[in-house]
C-alpha cells in the first residue's frame, strides 16, 4: 500500500488560478463543447468494447438505498407513503398496494446524477448556453433528458482508501491526480476516453460505521486540478461515493470547484453520493477494477438531476 504521506497535502487555488484552470478543461472538451456534453464520447463502439467488459455476469448496484429519515447531512428526506391497500383497510375482493415518492435531488445523503444544467458558473451553463431556459417549470435545455437513452460504457473503479490502506479518506482531505494515478497503478488498471470513472473516497463507509454528519460542512473529495486527469483521459463521466468535491472548499470564491469544472467546463455528467462497499469487494476478488455500467436516469425532461441506480456488470 501507498502511504498517505507520500503525497504532499495540496495548495488552496486563488480566483484567478481557478479560471485558469477551468480555460484549460473547457479547451479539452472542444471550446466548450455542445451537444450531450462528454457523453459525445460514448461511441457505439466503445458500448460494444464495454460489454467485453462482462465475464462473470456477476452484478452489482452502486446507489445507496433512498433514505426517508431526517438526520444532519439529510434535512430534507425522501417521502414514501402508502396511498393504497394499507393493513386495516383492505377488503375481500381485488385492491392494490399503492405508494408515493417524493425527493430533493440534489441532497448530501441519495445517490442521484447531476444533468449539465445543473451548475450554473458566471452567468451561463455549460457551453456557454444562457440560463434564460431555467424556469419554474424546469429547464429547456441540458436537462438530464440528455440521458434519457440510459448511459453505458466501460466503468472504472479507483479506490483511494485502498491506496492508502485506510477504510475511507477523512472529511476535507482532497484527491490529487498524482493519487488517482497511484491508484491505477496498483490496482492494474487504465483510464481511458469514454469511460465511466468512479472514485472511492469511503464516504459511505464512514456514514455506516460512525453515522451521519454535517457532509455539507466537511467531505472527501477531489482537488480542482484532479479535474484535468479526467481532461487528458477524455472520461465521458464521473462519480463518486461522496459529493465528489470536498468540502471546506480551498479554492477562492467558489464552494464547488469540482462541480463547476467537470459540468459548466467539461459537460460531465455527474453521480453523487453513490456506494462503492459491495463494488470494491467483487473487483478485489475478480483482480480487475473495470466493468460494464449502466446507469438508467428517470425519463424526467425539464429536470436537472434525478435519482439512479447503477449497475456494475462483471
Amino acid at each position: 500500500m501507498t502511504d498517505r504521506r507520500a503525497f504532499p497535502a495540496l495548495p488552496a487555488l486563488g480566483a484567478d488560478e481557478f479560471r485558469a484552470l477551468h480555460e484549460r478543461v473547457r479547451r479539452s472538451v472542444g471550446g466548450g463543447g455542445a451537444g450531450r456534453g462528454a457523453l459525445e464520447l460514448i461511441t457505439p463502439e466503445r458500448v460494444v468494447a464495454a460489454a467485453r467488459e462482462v465475464r462473470s455476469g456477476r452484478r452489482v448496484s452502486l446507489a445507496s438505498p433512498v433514505e426517508t429519515v431526517r438526520g444532519p447531512d439529510n434535512p430534507e428526506p425522501a417521502g414514501h407513503r402508502m396511498t393504497g391497500a394499507v393493513a386495516g383497510s383492505v377488503g375481500g375482493g381485488l385492491d392494490f398496494a399503492r405508494d408515493h415518492f417524493d425527493m430533493n435531488v440534489h441532497g448530501d445523503a441519495d445517490s442521484h446524477l447531476d444533468a449539465l444544467c445543473h451548475v450554473v458558473w458566471r452567468g451561463t451553463l455549460f457551453g456557454g448556453t444562457s440560463t434564460d431556459g431555467l424556469t419554474a417549470d424546469g429547464a429547456a435545455k441540458l436537462s438530464v433528458a440528455l440521458a434519457g437513452d440510459g448511459i453505458v460504457g466501460r466503468g472504472v473503479l479507483l479506490d483511494i482508501p485502498r491506496l492508502h490502506g485506510v477504510p475511507w479518506l477523512e472529511p476535507g482531505e482532497q484527491v490529487g491526480a498524482a493519487e488517482l494515478a497511484a491508484a491505477e497503478a496498483a490496482q492494474g488498471v487504465r483510464v481511458g476516453a469514454g469511460d465511466l470513472l468512479f472514485v472511492r473516497v469511503g464516504h459511505r463507509r464512514r456514514r455506516d460505521e460512525l453515522g451521519p454528519w454535517r457532509a455539507a460542512e466537511a467531505r472527501a473529495g477531489l482537488h480542482p486540478t484532479a479535474v484535468e486527469f479526467l481532461a487528458d483521459r477524455q472520461v465521458a463521466v464521473l462519480g463518486s461515493d461522496g459529493n465528489n468535491d470536498a468540502a471546506p472548499s480551498t479554492t477562492e470564491g467558489v464552494a464547488f470547484p469540482v462541480h463547476v469544472l467537470a459540468v459548466h467546463a467539461m459537460g460531465l455528467h455527474l453521480l453523487d453520493y453513490l456506494q462503492f462497499e459491495d463494488l470494491a469487494p467483487l473487483c478485489e476478488q475478480e483482480r480487475r477494477w473495470s466493468f460494464l455500467c449502466v446507469i438508467a436516469p428517470l425519463r424526467l425532461p425539464a429536470a436537472t438531476g434525478s435519482p439512479v441506480n447503477p449497475v456494475a456488470v462483471l
